[in-house]
């Protein structure tokens, strides 16, 4: 029963990827037909990722009182309703309009689902959840760019992904009771997750004691907010972008565009899978690094005018090296500040993580509205490069703050 539980929490961040990339990849034949502004792309994903941010912050005391089970059911209710509504959408009014539930309901499942995996679960099954959040994400421009090449619709695409969304609603709403079953067993069990030899890093590393202070107050407590800042930074803006960039500065169609797109989607997919093994071995903090490696070399490769195949290969690098990144930092928190604060830190760096992508693709937005799309890859590389040195500098803070103890 606890595996099939499992499988059901997978299927709801299936649900949570699609939405995601859907906007990106529709969007240069969405922008003409609204006759919306070319940044009005970076609007939508604010008011999204501001509901997200909403709803993420309140998913604490909403689960208290519906569960966590009801949550997602009710969430995915609100993001199915939300895409129907965008494929009948007759201006970006409405679009506005929709995307604020779209939001919220995203917020609550993300929440909500990464706060108990972090705490009932090993390091390999945070990874496994957000390769599934991967699946729904590569199946996003998958479905719109079918639709797109055939009968010239994003409408018809947004329907579909609004179908597979109410369908798991029905799974949803059919398993509900098995929540409160499974939360059961973890309580008799004493919901203890047992410890990984290579997952956490170092076994030895001692966890820091609860001294009263604010969570905030911890040190490297605050500079690891960069580094979630600038990844969701990078990612979605990747994601919403990404499509135009391909469109406009290298002149390829739109339905090819979007295939490139899910492409680098699967790289995001593919990386987390392999990362659930590679955690049983390998420690989260090298993860991150290596990760960021990767997406700095595909980020460079795309920044200048090589063969499509090469950009292709620079996009894809750039989605394998994302991949370990955020479940891993995720996973990190307990034991970089300990378990008494990770739930408190766990909502707070998800607040910055959700505003970086209200933020950041937004702004570039702006910025190719003004200038050209052609600073795509620019921008994506400076996002590294800046949580490259978020995470670096919370890893001299642990080092420091550890020998402090050791001394």
């Amino acid at each position: 029963m606890a595996t099939f539980f499992l499988l059901i929490i997978y299927l709801a961040f299936i649900s949570l990827g699609i939405p995601d990339s859907l906007l990106g990849v529709a969007w240069p034949v969405m922008q003409p037909e609204i006759g919306a502004p070319f940044e009005s792309a970076g609007l939508l994903s604010m008011v999204i990722a501001g509901g997200t941010i909403v709803s993420s912050l309140l998913s604490g005391s909403v689960i208290r009182k519906l569960g966590t089970g009801k949550l997602t059911l009710v969430s995915c209710l609100m993001t199915a309703g939300a895409l129907l509504g965008f494929s009948l959408a007759p201006s970006l009014l409405w679009l506005i309009a929709l995307a604020i539930p779209l939001g919220l309901g995203g917020g609550a499942v993300d929440a909500g689902l990464n706060h108990y995996v972090a705490a009932h679960y090993k390091a390999h099954h945070m990874s496994w959840l957000h390769c599934f959040w991967g699946v729904g994400a590569t199946l996003g421009p998958i479905i719109m760019s079918a639709h797109i090449a055939g009968d010239q619709s994003w409408r018809s695409g947004y329907m579909t992904v609004a179908l597979i969304q109410f369908g798991l609603v029905v799974l949803l709403f059919v398993t509900l009771p098995l929540w409160k079953r499974v939360a059961a067993l973890h309580h008799s069990a004493g919901e203890q997750v047992p410890a990984e030899s290579g997952s956490d890093g170092e076994q030895g590393r001692r966890e820091p004691a609860n001294d009263g202070r604010h969570p905030l107050r911890m040190k490297g407590a605050k500079v690891t907010m960069l580094a979630f800042l600038f990844y969701c930074g990078a990612e979605s803006t990747v994601g919403l972008w990404g499509a135009s960039f391909l469109v406009g500065a290298r002149h390829l169609s739109a339905e090819t565009a979007a295939t490139w797109i899910s492409l680098y989607y699967g790289g995001i997919t593919l990386g987390r899978f392999i990362a659930g093994f590679v955690t049983l071995t390998v420690s989260n903090r090298a993860l991150i690094l290596i990760g960021q490696l990767f997406a700095l070399a595909g980020g460079l490769i795309v920044l200048f005018p090589l063969p499509g195949a090469l950009t292709l290969t620079g996009f894809m690098l750039i989605g394998l090296g994302l991949a370990p990144i955020y479940p891993c930092l995720l996973h990190e928190t307990p034991a970089r500040f300990g378990k008494d604060q990770s739930a408190k830190l766990m909502g707070y760096q998800m607040a910055v993580a959700y505003t970086g992508t209200t933020v950041l693709p937004p702004l570039f937005g702006v910025i190719a509205s003004g200038t050209s799309v052609a600073w795509f890859p620019a921008v994506v590389i400076l996002f590294i490069l800046s949580m490259l040195f978020g995470s670096e500098s919370v890893n001299r803070a642990m080092k420091a703050r550890q020998a402090g103890i050791g001394a």
